[in-house]
């Protein structure tokens, strides 16, 4: 790591800095930083109420940057916590020369951490990969329907493994690319759901909404913790991907747009109108649904049937 020309500015700490948060105005040593992180980390556990007594968390593992590090944090900052167990839930979407990379690494990390590692497949689950999918030529991005087969696989496996929560790796930026995107489509229903809580499901936690992704990267990096840097090959086909540019854009030119957006919105939230409908079940596969086949099931009829 590149010396520092900068001290921190923590008090009369001398040390030098690693990080420059221009949206603070900071420099931070890696002590320092350390602690930034988990004290974000922290205040969304508290604000949220996100873990509670005698919870099961079930972690989404991807073995990248952002879910690693939630694993990490959480058994760093619940170590003394005997009433509190923790599963990690791995799926194999089927990207070949990507994600049995990543699962390498999940398994390697869960392994040190002393967290039992569940995986799971889009083959096994569903009869197909996503890179089928792909090949299909749909008019959407794969990432579309992956993100559905996923939630899928998570909610289904949490259940059965008895998890009361799901946690799952969303850092800052990925919340406001949500955000900044059903803001361009309009979708108000979805604005209102991402804060939301329905008893179908099981919870969704976000312990890392409040820590920018080069943050999170840079912990994982100074902790010691085993990344794997592979990128998805589908990545870049998706609008979100659009929507990352642009905001990684505005970031450099205006630093703390990202907080403002998050904040701009968690105001907002308070305004929606609250999803009161009662949802369905999954005629095909019995699930709660907003529709009488829920999207995971209309994705496996299209496959069956070739429709693009």
């Amino acid at each position: 790591m590149k010396k520092s020309l900068f001290k921190c500015s923590k008090g009369k700490c001398q040390n030098p800095a690693i990080i420059h948060q221009k949206y603070s105005g900071l420099h931070l040593c890696e002590p320092h930083f350390i602690e930034d992180v988990e004290r974000k980390v922290k205040k969304e556990i508290r604000k949220q109420w996100l873990i509670e007594r005698g919870d099961t968390i079930a972690v989404a593992m991807s073995g990248g940057k952002d879910s690693s590090s939630l694993l990490y944090l959480l058994k760093k900052i619940f170590h003394s916590r005997t009433d509190l167990e923790f599963i990690s839930i791995a799926v194999d979407e089927g990207i070949k020369g990507f994600r049995s990379v990543t699962l390498r690494n999940a398994e390697k990390i869960a392994k040190d951490l002393g967290v039992e590692l569940f995986s799971f497949s889009f083959k096994k689950e569903f009869g197909f990969t996503l890179d089928e999918i792909a090949a299909k030529g749909f008019e959407q991005a794969p990432c579309t329907f992956c993100g559905v087969l996923r939630r899928k696989v998570i909610d289904r496996k949490a259940k059965e493994l008895g998890a009361t929560k799901v946690a799952t790796a969303h850092n800052l930026d990925d919340e406001v690319q949500t955000i900044l995107i059903n803001y361009i489509r309009g979708d108000i229903a979805r604005l209102s759901r991402l804060r939301g809580r329905r008893n179908e499901f099981v919870p969704r936690i976000k312990p890392l909404r409040g820590v920018p992704e080069k943050e999170v990267a840079l912990y994982a990096l100074v902790a010691g913790i085993p990344i794997s840097t592979v990128q998805c090959p589908y990545v870049k086909l998706s609008f979100r991907f659009t929507v990352k540019r642009m905001l990684n854009e505005f970031e450099m030119k205006h630093p703390g747009t990202k907080y403002s957006l998050m904040r701009g919105y968690e105001r907002m939230s308070e305004f929606l109108p609250k999803e009161g409908r009662e949802l369905l079940k999954c005629e095909r596969c019995g699930e709660a649904s907003a529709s009488i086949i829920c999207k995971a099931c209309e994705i496996v009829e299209r496959m069956r049937d070739g429709k693009n």
